[in-house]
Formats: structure tokens, C-alpha cells, sequence
């Protein structure tokens, strides 16, 4: 068994540390093409170095429990990339597009770990996120995802 101490752990973080500027420097987006209507959300990166773009579709759906709005989303396009935002998504949405938005709870794609019978969502009337029953009514929005 190999032993660690601090400062072995001190030398690695401070390694990494001072490649990070380089490879941040070395990663490209490109920026997916914008249909009509749309709204470019933001990209995200994941643990394996990809991109995953957000676009906001035209259209909401009114109360709506979270079974159907689901179902509306991801049944938008026909290539399978709608869907409900994700709870940072939302969190981004609320941030950057926020006048886009009724004042009013919208639902995400996330169903609550702690309870089947909930999930999660995003108020567009004081920005937090909560978890609200599935059967409640509430806002839809939909989005389009694409990786790179």
C-alpha cells in the first residue's frame, strides 16, 4: 500500500492547477445553428470533455401536470433531442432569460430522488427550485439539446 501525505496530495492539486489555464485555452465550441424562434440557453461541459448545447423552443403549455409536460416536450421533435429542462438549465434560464417566462412555476426533467410521486421545478416569480407533486398544475417550456 502506497502512503500519502499532504504533500504529496499538495504537489498534485498544485499540478493540475497550473495545466488548467492551457487546457482551458485549448478547448473549442462551436456554437450549433439557431432555428427560428429559438433561444440559445448556454453550453455546459461534461467530466468527459463535451459540450452539450441548450436551446429554448417557441411555445409553453399552461397548466400542465408533470406527466403530460413531459410528454409534450419530449414529443416536439422528431429526432428525440426536446425536452424539459434539467434543473441547470433552468437555474440558466432564470438567470439570463428570465423576462422569457411567465411568473410562475415551470416543471424540469427531473423527477425527485427522495419521493417517485414528485419533481423538481423552477419559479420564475422568485427564482428558487423546489419539488412539487407530479399531479400539481403547472408551466412547460421545452428545449433542444445538442452535444458536440
Amino acid at each position: 500500500m502506497r502512503k500519502v501525505t499532504l504533500q504529496t496530495i499538495d504537489r498534485k492539486i498544485t499540478s493540475i492547477l497550473t495545466r488548467l489555464p492551457k487546457a482551458a485555452a485549448a478547448v473549442k465550441i462551436r456554437l450549433p445553428e439557431i432555428k427560428n424562434g429559438e433561444v440559445y440557453v448556454g453550453g455546459t461541459i461534461g467530466l468527459d470533455g463535451r459540450t452539450t448545447h441548450t436551446i429554448l423552443l417557441p411555445g409553453e403549455k399552461t397548466d400542465i401536470n408533470w406527466v403530460s409536460a413531459l410528454a409534450w416536450a419530449r414529443g416536439l421533435l422528431t429526432d428525440g433531442t426536446s425536452d424539459l429542462p434539467n434543473r441547470i438549465e433552468q437555474a440558466m434560464l432564470w438567470a439570463h432569460h428570465r423576462k422569457l417566462f411567465q411568473e410562475r412555476a415551470y416543471w424540469s426533467n427531473e423527477q425527485s430522488a427522495h419521493d417517485s410521486g414528485y419533481a423538481w421545478g423552477q419559479s420564475f416569480s422568485n427564482g428558487g427550485q423546489g419539488d412539487w407533486r407530479k399531479t400539481d398544475k403547472g408551466m412547460a417550456r421545452a428545449v433542444r439539446r445538442i452535444e458536440d
